[in-house]
């Protein structure tokens, strides 16, 4: 017969095997993931769009900094950062020394609420406990995280800033922007984190303007208010981060969090959102980092994107879900 504990000795094992998979490999297994997006005007040449996001840099993740480093090696003709660079109040050095070759290159950003404040320990398991309520960092219904944060770690995030301008990227923190790429003229519209309430749509608010060629929305992270607001507005495509595409996963099933209110199906990746009659592409980034308290992915690698824009089809009736888009993920 066998020993009644060989039963409970084989899921601590499994479990232990998981963490160690986890801390010492996937966590530093970076990815990139490809995908195709048709929203350009007809015959316009494709734009190749860089997106970083929750780099959570520490002071001395040497191969973080290194893989970040060598993705100037793609070329793109833009790169969108949509926050949450830091997680260490000394990272900035570290980070803006792995984002200087991709500074080279045309620029926007935002910042998350981990570039402002340092991260605290917190119980994972008020992740779940978040998604069942409803309630997300500072979006309280009763309106309590208009209160706005004590007690934190104020992180050097001006000095990230100002890293940024001096290389020509364009700060989109609840304001517009354009930039010339590929010949054509690329309108921004930004916000600050939803996350912290720090977003004011009204000051963006008025949807694209007639004279841009394309126009892209930009938030670090994706709450539906925000979703909802870029949509109706008839953005074409809403690039965000935050959700760390759920960070722990389980293989076959998915994210069992997305740390907004955002559905864990579209936790990362490229899908659609329809709101107001509308339709916006939506692509979240599963970012590349994690909080300095919770150094553990599974299930869940850590990644940047490669964006191909395409020109739309000729027929303009046709929704974002009805002409599709291509996928893939690729181990760099």
């Amino acid at each position: 017969m066998r020993p009644l504990y060989s039963v409970p000795l084989g899921v601590a094992a499994a479990g232990a095997a998981c963490l160690a998979y986890s801390v010492g490999y996937e966590v530093r297994a970076f990815r990139l993931r490809r995908v195709e997006v048709p929203v350009l005007p007809h015959g316009a040449k494709p734009i190749r769009v860089l997106q970083v996001s929750d780099i959570h840099m520490v002071a001395g993740q040497g191969k973080k900094q290194r893989w970040l480093q060598s993705l100037a090696g793609l070329r793109p003709d833009l790169v969108v950062n949509t926050g949450d660079n830091l997680s260490d109040p000394l990272g900035v050095p570290a980070t803006l020394d792995a984002l200087g070759p991709l500074m080279d290159f045309p620029g926007v950003y935002v910042f998350g609420s981990n570039d402002y404040y340092g991260p605290a320990r917190k119980n994972p398991a008020r992740y779940l406990q978040a998604m069942r309520s409803g309630v997300h960092g500072m979006n309280n219904p009763d309106g309590t995280g208009n209160r706005g944060i004590s007690g934190a770690v104020h992180n050097p995030w001006e000095k990230l800033r100002d890293g940024f301008d001096a290389a020509g990227w364009l700060d989109l923190t609840n304001t517009r922007g354009r930039l010339t790429v590929n010949g054509l003229d690329l309108e921004f519209t930004g916000l600050d984190d939803p996350h912290i309430r720090r977003d004011r749509y009204a000051a963006v608010a008025g949807g694209p303007s007639a004279d841009a060629d394309l126009s892209l929305a930009v938030v670090h992270a994706p709450y539906l208010r925000v979703l909802d607001a870029f949509t109706a507005d008839r953005y074409p495509l809403i690039l965000a981060g935050h959700t760390h595409g759920g960070q722990l996963c389980i293989p076959f099933y998915g994210a069992l969090v997305t740390n907004c209110d955002l559905d864990t199906r579209r936790v990362k990746g490229l899908s659609t959102h329809k709101a107001g009659g509308h339709h916006s592409y939506l692509h979240v980034s599963a970012g590349c980092g994690t909080n300095r308290y919770t150094p553990v992915r599974f299930a869940c690698p850590p990644e940047a994107t490669l964006l191909t824009l395409t020109p739309a089809p000729a027929d303009p009736d046709r929704t974002p879900a009805e002409t599709g888009f291509r996928v893939s993920a690729s181990v760099r």
